[in-house]
């Protein structure tokens, strides 16, 4: 049970992103604080803000966004709850994806087009660089090597701390790394979804962190599976979820979104949910076709 435990991220743990920046292991995804579609601005935009603010005071020091969120929505809003951030609060972006409309979304990791949301995102966020900068995902119109020398090239200049990657494979992982460091990766991932498990494992052998992205999966029979647990522990199957991922590495930093206090606190009590190892072994043989990416 975790009901009496103080609501607190740091019951989770701690991970340090690329050898300087020391997060709570339960982050915080702000895709779910824009409109509809995740495009335009949230129906009840004091809602998100509240939501943001009470993010940081249940100790989330790792708040993961994209330029594409709105366009540009999510961070404005992180902005505005909580600038001047807290010294400790890590923000971790992404560019590579372009937005014509609700619920569409198209490639273009260019280095034009990166340098430039790179630039928004700055201006957006009142920053001078980025913590965590992320490539949102592999572009086929554009050569990889040239999107990730595009964000290297940023980093010399000193508008990005650290780079990263997101819907990629091992093999685009180390690609990458040949050109710059790389200290985390973003996949879909979950109990119910283990396409990406020796990527995670990657990861852990090379202390990358990963932030997995749809942490219930979405087959019924996952559900059902989960349902079974989280009644066995009082807990939520949401929760569940993420007390597995904390479990499966050392190196997952989930990142549960919502645009509801109460739904966070119910994602943060997670922190201090620990699974029983039967329970962990036995949802680790659920799974399901993976679904088209984004994150």
């Amino acid at each position: 049970m975790i009901q009496e435990q103080t609501l607190s991220a740091a019951a989770a743990g701690e991970f340090t992103i690329g050898g300087d920046l020391t997060v709570n292991r339960m982050g915080y995804g702000a895709m779910r604080i824009t409109g509809q579609g995740i495009w335009g601005p949230p129906a009840d935009k004091a809602a998100a803000l509240a939501t943001l603010r009470r993010t940081v005071e249940l100790g989330v020091n790792l708040i993961d966004t994209a330029d594409s969120y709105g366009p540009g929505t999510s961070e404005e809003l992180i902005a505005e709850a909580l600038y001047p951030y807290p010294v400790d609060l890590v923000i971790a972006t992404k560019g590579g994806w372009e937005r014509p409309g609700p619920g569409q979304w198209t490639h273009n990791a260019s280095p034009k087009h990166l340098t430039e949301a790179l630039e928004g995102s700055l201006k957006r966020l009142h920053l001078e660089r980025i913590d965590v900068y992320q490539l949102h995902a592999p572009d086929n119109a554009v050569s990889f090597e040239a999107s990730v020398e595009a964000l290297a090239k940023l980093r010399g200049q000193g508008k990005i701390r650290h780079v990263a990657l997101s819907n990629v494979t091992r093999e685009h992982i180390e690609r990458a790394r040949r050109i710059v460091p790389i200290v985390s990766v973003q996949n879909r991932y979950s109990f119910a979804d283990r396409e990406s498990d020796f990527i995670v494992d990657y990861c852990e052998q090379n202390s990358i962190a990963f932030l997995p992205w749809a942490p219930l999966g979405q087959a019924k029979e996952a559900h059902e599976a989960i349902k079974k647990v989280a009644s066995d522990l009082k807990a939520t199957p949401l929760q569940v979820a993420l007390a597995w991922l904390l479990k499966r590495s050392k190196v997952i930093l989930p990142i549960p979104g919502t645009s509801s206090i109460q739904h966070l606190e119910e994602n943060i009590a997670a922190a201090a949910l620990r699974l029983p190892q039967a329970a962990y072994d036995q949802l680790a043989t659920v799974s399901h076709p993976p679904a088209s990416l984004r994150g």
